[in-house]
């Protein structure tokens, strides 16, 4: 958790902060002066509103480093480009603006890849800024010379090289325009190292605006038909672009309907969990009830983003209304969904799923509010589409109500009670019970409390059994990327200053970017951090399990001390065995962040113990050996 300085920050929109136009007023007067290159970028980061950019300094992108130097904008230096790219991605999705990340060429843009990936399938806004050869040098296989667009293409919304410092303003303007647009998503600029030294007496560019859509009259009055004329309706909430405004109003909404409501994968802040109408999360580690409940609905309301493969079981949840999901190796606990926190349950389709496209039968209806339409190959089938963002569905829906008693009221009742019912604590007969470690940290979490968690098993505890209030934020990868908890955890604590930020990681996960302990230790960014350590991958661990009992191979881990390597960091470090150790351990790390120091606790689970509720021993009993 940290308590560092600052202000606010905005998360209503996509445009410059409220700072933004006193700093840039600062820097107008050079506008009509010749400038570098590197100077007029780091005037249009002042004028967009940037007040925080992440990176690896590279010898390609010197100017900008020197034009940051007296420059409102903070130059976060990290220890590796996978985290600097996901302290921008992270950044991103808590603000709705676009995070911005800087690395060289080659082999430092090479390591930001994994970020790109996750915030192009979570549909975060990000701006990467490459370093890259000079002009002269580009095509004569030049040291670190690569191809940006062939490297990026595939992952980003649009990959473009600044050939001109005259253009610099107009790329930097479209670059966090499209980022930030429609569905959102990576944006990639190359900086070759002579256009960054170029002059050019270029005026700035003004921010673009990002549209949100709209909801007509008449579309408006199709949906409520829809509704009305249901019996099992339910709402799935998921996708990114949501603001403060937008949940408040969808909720409002919900609620006058006493209409069900569902969240995505790893998107538990859209609705809190004690809200009447909070039917509980779907994807990875989701409740069978819920499940059910699912595949029962005549009527799909999915805002902010259409229903893919991990939210829907593989698709297999969008079969005819009133059938039940296929066949599947429940936990023994009824823990939901088999597969791990990020991995479906085993090798093709989970749960031999149907493809997309042959999946949705005439006997449900759906409709879609989507930011904009969807892509070339994604399941769409959609008996009403609207195109607008959370925030502008949310004020067009907002003061509707239906016209009398709805007839799946008592219905919404029972989903939320099986929602409360699956939130309850495992309790492990362990000297660690995980399952009340994670009871005595939800009493101590603030209601605006930002949590962050990378992949893993270990995810299923923060996503089942924290209680996520109004104004709370979850950052955490959709696209199951390891090493993100902790990069997102210092991201979130210099970008929301004054507010909680916790972290958790599994030990295979954490070590992906333990490195940047040092960058939260330098940046006076102080997250608490919890790390499950039990000696294995395991995700993979539990798959491996399953498909071949007892033959261990590439998944066991020899981890290092966690408490001593935070320490050596300069944090605060410690280690708990047993359930008794945990709450004094907690509030002396809780003292630690509210100090501005970063407090790492390793946790320490039996041998074997992988999922609440799951050890390696009964998987190989479900295994017959």
């Amino acid at each position: 958790m940290t308590r560092a300085a600052g202000g606010t920050g905005a998360e209503a929109g996509t445009g410059p902060g409220p700072d933004a136009s006193a700093a840039h007023a600062a820097h107008a007067a050079h506008a009509r002066r010749p400038r570098s290159g590197g100077r007029i970028l780091v005037d249009q980061l002042v004028a967009h509103g940037v007040r925080t950019v992440y990176g690896v300094p590279g010898e390609s992108y010197l100017d900008v480093l020197d034009a940051l130097y007296d420059a409102p904008v903070r130059m976060v230096t990290c220890r590796q480009e996978g985290g600097a790219a996901y302290m921008a991605e992270a950044t991103g999705k808590l603000t709705g603006r676009p995070g911005v990340c800087f690395t060289t060429r080659g082999p430092g843009a090479a390591n930001a890849l994994v970020a790109l990936h996750t915030a192009y399938q979570d549909a975060t806004p990000l701006v990467l800024f490459v370093g890259l050869v000079p002009r002269g040098h580009r095509g004569r296989a030049a040291f670190q010379e690569f191809d940006l667009r062939g490297t990026f293409g595939a992952h980003a919304k649009l990959v473009e090289t600044a050939d001109d410092a005259e253009r610099l303003p107009e790329i930097t303007a479209r670059a966090f325009a499209v980022a930030a647009s429609g569905t959102p998503g990576p944006v990639v600029v190359g900086l070759p190292e002579d256009v960054l030294t170029d002059t050019a007496p270029v005026r700035d560019a003004a921010p673009l605006p990002v549209p949100e859509g709209a909801v007509s009259e008449d579309q408006l009055r199709e949906l409520h038909a829809l509704l009305a004329s249901a019996e099992r309706p339910l709402a799935l909430l998921a996708g990114s672009r949501w603001t403060d405004a937008a949940r408040a109003d969808v909720r409002a909404w919900a609620e006058a309907w006493s209409l069900p409501v569902a969240v995505g994968f790893r998107c538990q802040d859209l609705m809190p969990s004690d809200c009447e109408v909070f039917a509980g999360h779907l994807g990875y580690g989701r409740s069978d009830a819920l499940a059910r409940r699912v595949a029962a609905a005549d009527l799909l309301v999915c805002v902010g983003a259409a229903p893919g493969d991990v939210a829907t079981d593989g698709y297999e949840l969008l079969a005819a209304a009133g059938t039940e999901p296929g066949d599947r190796a429940e936990a023994p606990d009824g823990a939901g969904r088999p597969g791990g926190a990020d991995e479906p349950p085993g090798p093709g389709r989970p749960n031999g799923a149907r493809p997309p496209g042959s999946c949705a039968a005439p006997a449900r209806r759906i409709v879609h509010v989507l930011p904009d339409a969807p892509p070339a190959g994604a399941w769409h089938r959609s008996d009403l589409t609207l195109l607008a963002a959370p925030a502008a569905f949310g004020r067009a829906v907002r003061e509707s109500a239906p016209s009398g008693p709805v007839p799946w009221a008592a219905d919404t009742r029972a989903c939320h009670a099986a929602q409360r019912a699956f939130r309850r604590p495992l309790h492990d007969p362990e000297p660690l019970d995980l399952g009340e470690v994670f009871a005595v940290l939800d009493a101590r979490l603030d209601a605006d409390a930002v949590i962050t968690f990378g992949a893993g098993n270990y995810a299923v505890w923060a996503q089942r059994f924290l209680t996520y209030r109004e104004g709370m934020r979850q950052l955490a990868p959709r696209n199951g990327s390891m090493g993100y908890g902790l990069p997102a955890g210092v991201a979130a604590a210099l970008t929301r200053p004054g507010r909680q930020v916790v972290t958790f990681a599994g030990d295979g996960c954490f070590l992906m970017n333990g490195q940047e302990l040092a960058t939260a230790v330098a940046a006076e960014a102080a997250p608490l951090i919890l790390v499950t350590d039990n000696g294995t991958y395991g995700t993979i661990r539990k798959h491996q399990e399953l498909a071949h009992p007892g033959r261990v191979s590439g998944t066991d881990l020899v981890n290092p001390d966690f408490a001593a390597y935070a320490r050596a960091f300069g944090a605060h470090g410690e280690t708990v065995a047993a359930t008794e150790e945990f709450g004094p351990a907690l509030e002396r790390a809780l003292a630690n962040c509210r100090s501005g120091r970063p407090a790492l606790i390793a946790l320490r689970p039996a041998e074997g113990r992988l999922a609440p509720g799951m050890t390696v021993d009964s998987l190989r009993e479900r295994g017959g050996t």
